[in-house]
């Protein structure tokens, strides 16, 4: 007796098979690769190009006065600026400006922001008056203030109202960098409070009525509703404000030009100063690069101790 054995179909004997990309789906991505490439080429050409190539000229001797081509120096530049006391001392500069401008822009704006959160007439004219030095450019608040703290300007008219002599307070060794500090935590101000007043209209509302509930007062409920509520917020200020600040660069220009006696020197400016100024490409490479580090140091850990506590 002969046995039959029926054999299955090929196609039935093989599993599902993973289907390759047919025509109109690689058209597709060959249409959104053609729509991305001028984004992709823009960042490449003028975002990672730059950096590569100031990285190799941290790495080298090199002035455009020069008729050469850049010398290899390998790490001189680094180990020299350990030594540079001009670079030390915009470090120290730098430090004493954002630690005397950070607390006070976002301590001052989260107090705007709780203001600007309560539902009264005319809230949003508030609103748009405290937002507008923030849309205002830089450099035209930096000309503004200028004329503030000049010998003919209001600050000094204030002082000759209350029988008070007027002050050089830009050509001030010890008022200089105070002064400078003063007007950005004013320009920082609105785009901080625009942030918090989100953070605080994105806290449900249930949780003040259960802390209410519970017996808590305004203190405990900013204590324990608002403030956890607003440290994703918080991070992303204090970070990007510790960002922007140790970059200053605009308002030195225009203020003080570094002085006096280089007491408003900061890291970005004498950056400027060392490449434009002194024509020395290779070591101003180098105080960009340690200056990054240290911005991506201080940025991390503000992150990480923050983010730690909530």
């Amino acid at each position: 007796m002969s046995v039959i054995t029926l054999a299955r179909p090929a196609a039935a004997r093989v599993g599902p098979r993973r289907p390759g990309p047919s025509g109109p789906s690689r058209r597709r991505r060959l249409v959104g690769l053609a729509f991305a490439a001028p984004a992709i080429v823009y960042l490449a050409v003028f975002q990672l190009f730059p950096v590569l190539y100031g990285l190799y000229l941290s790495l080298t001797g090199y002035s455009p006065l020069d008729r050469g081509a850049p010398r290899f120096v390998g790490l001189d530049n680094y180990l020299a600026l350990a030594d540079s006391a001009a670079f030390l001392q915009s470090l120290k500069v730098t430090a004493q400006f954002v630690a005397e401008v950070l607390p006070f822009a976002v301590g001052i704006a989260l107090g705007l922001a709780l203001l600007a959160n309560r539902k009264v007439r005319g809230i949003g004219l508030w609103r748009a008056g405290l937002f507008l030095p923030r849309i205002v450019p830089l450099t035209a608040v930096s000309l503004i203030w200028l004329w503030l703290y000049s010998p003919d300007g209001w600050f000094n008219s204030l002082l000759a109202g209350v029988g008070l002599q007027p002050h050089d307070w830009l050509l001030d060794e010890d008022t200089a960098l105070h002064a400078v500090a003063v007007m950005r935590v004013w320009k920082a101000l609105g785009g901080n409070m625009v942030l918090f007043l989100a953070g605080l209209q994105a806290i449900p509302k249930t949780l003040y009525e259960a802390a209410a509930l519970d017996g808590a007062g305004a203190w405990a409920r900013f204590r324990h509703v608002t403030l956890p509520g607003l440290r994703p917020v918080m991070v992303y200020v204090i970070t990007v404000n510790i960002v922007y600040l140790a970059q200053s660069f605009a308002e030195i220009f225009i203020l003080t030009g570094g002085g006096p006696l280089g007491s408003t020197t900061t890291t970005n400016f004498l950056i400027y100063q060392e490449a434009f100024q002194n024509n020395q490409f290779g070591s101003a490479s180098a105080m960009a690069f340690v200056l990054f580090a240290l911005i991506f140091a201080f940025s991390y850990a503000s992150m990480r101790g923050i983010g730690r506590r909530s």
